[in-house]
């Protein structure tokens, strides 16, 4: 019988909140040093929800410990690690890695020094609702939708909760306090879901405030 949603949040949710942090990252880490993708997981769940870390850490290693077989998985019982692009055979060391990473981590109270998002998951889990609004509202789609920027954006603020709304505005002021360099802040509205060039005259820094200035 296939997991139920809780099912699999009881026993794979932080292990699939590891494994999406992955998402386009490579699974190099060694028992030396975590992966980039790790150390941006380890940062943003330090600061957002360090509880889960013991959890990630147990579903870590109880999964490398008992790897379904593939009739299980076949079947739906079983959470499918995605090809993280390693051999079949390493995955089961790879997570125990990752576990022993993620413990030492724990333990020591070591955790990555804040920074600026370094891969597409941490981007999205540390500015959710600007990656839901960029993403919604500025696909390449937009052209087609809307008669300019400005439309799309009273489009938003329209059919948004204004407590939504609110948290847009300050991860837009957050991001704007990263004082990035103009490539960069390109860079992360485009990790963030936008696929059309911001409205001339503007570069992506003075778009940004120019919106937060509009939601107010």
């Amino acid at each position: 019988m296939p997991l139920s949603p809780l099912e699999h949040d009881r026993r794979y949710g932080e292990l699939d909140q590891v494994i999406r942090a992955y998402a386009g990252q490579p699974a190099d880490d060694t028992p030396d040093k975590p992966s980039q993708a790790l150390t941006a997981y380890l940062r943003q769940t330090w600061h957002t929800r360090p509880w889960a870390l013991a959890t990630a850490e147990t579903q870590l290693r109880e999964y490398a410990r008992n790897p379904p077989g593939r009739l299980r998985l076949r079947l739906g019982e079983f959470y499918a690690i995605p090809d993280v692009g390693l051999p079949e055979s390493d995955v089961e060391q790879w997570l125990t890695c990752l576990a022993d990473h993620i413990k030492h981590s724990v333990e020591t109270g070591e955790a990555p020094p804040p920074a600026t998002p370094t891969t597409h998951w941490e981007w999205h889990v540390h500015f959710p609702e600007l990656a839901q609004f960029l993403g919604g509202w500025f696909s390449q789609d937009m052209p087609d939708e809307f008669d300019d920027h400005d439309a799309a954006v009273d489009d938003y603020a329209a059919g948004t909760h204004p407590q939504l709304v609110a948290r847009l505005v300050g991860e837009l002021r957050a991001l704007l306090a990263l004082d990035l360099d103009e490539p960069d802040y390109a860079l992360a509205v485009a990790e963030l879901g936008m696929e059309v060039d911001p409205p001339a005259p503007y570069a992506p820094s003075g778009w940004l405030t120019l919106v937060s200035q509009r939601l107010e």
